[in-house]
């Protein structure tokens, strides 16, 4: 009876050091997919900057590694989606080499760069449910930072004004003065375009639409369905981050989009192009 327990013991240590070894290796992988993956956005900004090792640990200014090239050769080209995104090969090699550029590196800072998050998020308007774009940027408050509310963008906010700026449109006649502007009756009682009596170079602040329609009970936030970033940092260049949640080592916090911006009508361009201004 001894033997056979002694047996049965033998071959349950056997099996469970089988198996805690494959797991060991699968645990291994799995952490290594981590390490790879940029989990947080200030992960990304450290590995862009060359601040932190291949364990996840900070770099300092005052370590000999901190912002090194060697680091940031490591990092860099493996901050960009090469799984889904058609990004020109050609294109990612000037970026980096203008970024790691010994005489002029280029680096991202967090609290004073041109960067922002556009949250798409899911509301209830007047019990309807909608989705619109929240435009997020850092500002200073105190001795720190925080988030705040810089634009938004919703189809049903900008379908209430539609501007005829045709010749035929409708007008207030240029005498009106002389009747004490009795033809504003006319013109913005039961009009559902009231903006046409504006100025040529008026624009609707949907951010104070947003606002008062949140104040008024109108609007209620349910949820964010996603977040990406866009990035204006760098002189000369655009790009977007995006969160991949996949298998594998090019997942997280990845550039998704990259642009060369060659002046600056192209740079306000792309600026009323995510700000949904076109």
């Amino acid at each position: 009876m001894r033997i056979l327990f002694g047996i049965v013991s033998i071959v349950i240590i056997i099996h469970s050091s089988v198996g805690q070894s494959g797991l060991t290796d699968e645990m291994k992988e799995t952490e290594n997919q981590l390490y790879a993956s940029n989990k947080q956005i200030n992960q990304f900004f450290r590995r862009f900057n060359g601040e932190e090792d291949d364990d996840g640990n900070r770099y300092y200014p005052s370590d000999k590694k901190y912002r090194d090239i060697s680091v940031r050769k490591g990092y860099l080209p493996a901050l960009f989606d090469t799984e889904t995104s058609q990004l020109s090969s050609d294109l990612v090699r000037d970026f980096l080499k203008d970024v790691m550029d010994k005489r002029d590196p280029k680096f991202l800072n967090f609290h004073e760069d041109d960067w922002l998050a556009e949250v798409n998020a899911d509301f209830l308007f007047k019990g309807k449910k909608i989705s619109g774009l929240l435009y997020m940027r850092l500002q200073q408050q105190g001795q720190g930072y925080e988030w705040i509310i810089e634009d938004v963008a919703f189809d049903q906010f900008q379908n209430f004004f539609d501007k005829d700026t045709s010749e035929t449109k409708q007008f207030m006649h240029p005498l009106s003065h002389e009747l004490d502007f009795m033809t504003l009756r006319k013109a913005l009682q039961g009009n559902k375009h009231t903006e046409q009596f504006t100025a040529k170079a008026y624009k609707p602040d949907f951010l104070t639409i947003f606002l008062y329609e949140l104040n008024q009970g109108n609007l209620q936030f349910k949820t964010v369905k996603n977040v990406k970033f866009h990035f204006f940092s760098i002189d000369g260049w655009y790009f977007s981050l995006n969160d991949y949640n996949r298998p594998g080592y090019n997942t997280g916090w990845l550039i998704s989009n990259l642009v060369r911006i060659q002046n600056a009508s192209l740079e306000r361009q792309l600026k009323d192009y995510i700000y949904n201004r076109n």
